[in-house]
């Protein structure tokens, strides 16, 4: 959430910062409700003030008379204060949720742009495998192995699920494990969290209200099933104040994903790129605001690392404005190359929030003994998302037997195999 007086303050450069994503937002609507709300507390607050002063020099009145008149328009005051207060927070409401609807201004170093055509690749690193045969898709590859089963997927669960069998199965717990064995070993504190968590949750982490519909739920007992770990990371300090001496605080945590995503069949929904469930490690910052970006890049370089090991081709691109997730002020992607799909897949996406989610989670942290609170600023990345990375690992790694051989790094918790098939 952006902080009120910013917009109050500096209306035209944020106004055209918001511009800059591509949308257009009602902040005249916003500060015309925020002055009016303004106007109601300085009422409310005059008639308090009022009330306390007359309220003191009852007790010390001697007039009976006098005493009964003063008392009796108190209690009218009383009256008048109620349903300003009401007020107050019946335009604070509409005010809250207004504000929920805006997303994050860019940094000033996100690119302009409307697409992705407008990102911009900050580099490139390994070389594209000089085949001797055509590389098959991972759709081909998983079922000539009886490792990926799209049929009885879709007879379980419908469109877009599938069964990872065998080595297939293997091979993503190794990834799971190999992640998180990684990121702690950076210095991140493993967490395992719920599936389901609260609605608020998905406010306080910027998914709502604007992504309702991609959102599984069960409206009866307030469950929502979480789209990614940072829904819960987000919340796990949630009306806290936090002891600069804490910061920063870094978290992993590996999850499935639920979202609907509805798109259109095609290239871009064939194998399983993108499904309905998921699985993803995260990793999650929260820092003290001048530590930020220095965290950005640490949490860049810890992302690359998983791409390293794994021996995999990557590029990261930093996003354009319009490209940018709701809650981001700068993010990187993570892409791999998958030669059977021949195209670059996105397994990682590294962002800064500023404060942006902490205010809507209320999540602070105190800058010395005695001193104001601060919001802190909250990042998260993926470190990596498990289906596309597995896509690249089948594909970089098939041989002209069809077999696959499985990088190195993974081999520990493959009992030692070599091969897949």
């Amino acid at each position: 959430m952006l902080d009120i007086q910013l917009i109050r303050q500096d209306t035209e450069h944020v106004r055209a910062a918001l511009a800059m994503r591509g949308t257009e937002f009602n902040l005249d609507e916003i500060l015309n409700i925020d002055k009016q709300r303004r106007a109601l507390l300085q009422e409310t607050e005059s008639l308090k003030a009022n009330r306390n002063a007359v309220s003191k020099n009852i007790g010390h009145m001697d007039n009976n008379e006098d005493r009964s008149r003063l008392v009796a328009e108190m209690r009218k005051v009383g009256d008048q204060i109620s349903q300003l207060d009401q007020q107050v927070r019946d335009i604070e409401s509409k005010l809250y949720d207004l504000m929920l609807e805006i997303p994050n201004i860019p940094d000033s170093d996100t690119p302009e742009g409307a697409t992705d055509d407008d990102n911009i690749t900050i580099k490139e690193v390994g070389k594209e495998r000089d085949f001797d045969f055509v590389p098959k898709p991972h759709w081909d590859l998983g079922v000539d192995l009886g490792i990926i089963d799209f049929e009885r997927g879709v007879k379980l669960s419908g469109s877009r699920f599938y069964v990872l069998n065998k080595a297939g199965a293997r091979l993503q717990r190794a990834l799971i494990n190999f992640m998180l064995d990684l990121h702690t070993g950076q210095g991140y504190s493993e967490c395992y969290l719920p599936f389901m968590v609260k609605q608020i949750n998905f406010t306080t982490a910027g998914q709502l209200p604007k992504f309702a519909d991609n959102i599984y739920h069960d409206v009866e007992d307030d469950a929502w099933f979480v789209t990614t770990a940072e829904v819960p990371l987000t919340n796990l300090h949630r009306d806290e104040i936090l002891d600069a001496d804490t910061l920063p605080l870094y978290y992993t945590a590996y999850t499935p994903c639920f979202r609907r995503e509805k798109v259109t069949a095609g290239k871009e929904v064939r194998g399983i790129k993108r499904g309905h469930q998921f699985d993803k490690v995260e990793m999650y910052a929260l820092t003290h605001p001048d530590e930020s970006y220095s965290t950005l890049e640490k949490m860049l370089a810890d992302a690359e690392e998983t791409c390293n090991k794994l021996e995999l081709r990557y590029r990261i691109r930093r996003l354009c404005t319009g490209d940018l997730g709701f809650g981001s002020r700068i993010t990187y992607d993570i892409e791999v190359w998958a030669p059977g799909c021949n195209e670059w897949l996105e397994v990682s996406s590294i962002s800064n929030c500023g404060d942006f989610q902490s205010r809507r989670a209320n999540t602070r942290f105190r800058p010395a003994k005695g001193a104001k609170t601060k919001y802190l600023h909250t990042l998260n990345g993926s470190g990596l998302g498990l289906p596309r990375t597995l896509i690249a690992i089948l594909e970089n790694n098939q041989q002209p037997d069809g077999t696959i051989t499985i990088p190195e790094v993974l081999r520990p918790w493959m009992s030692g195999e070599e091969n897949i098939g």
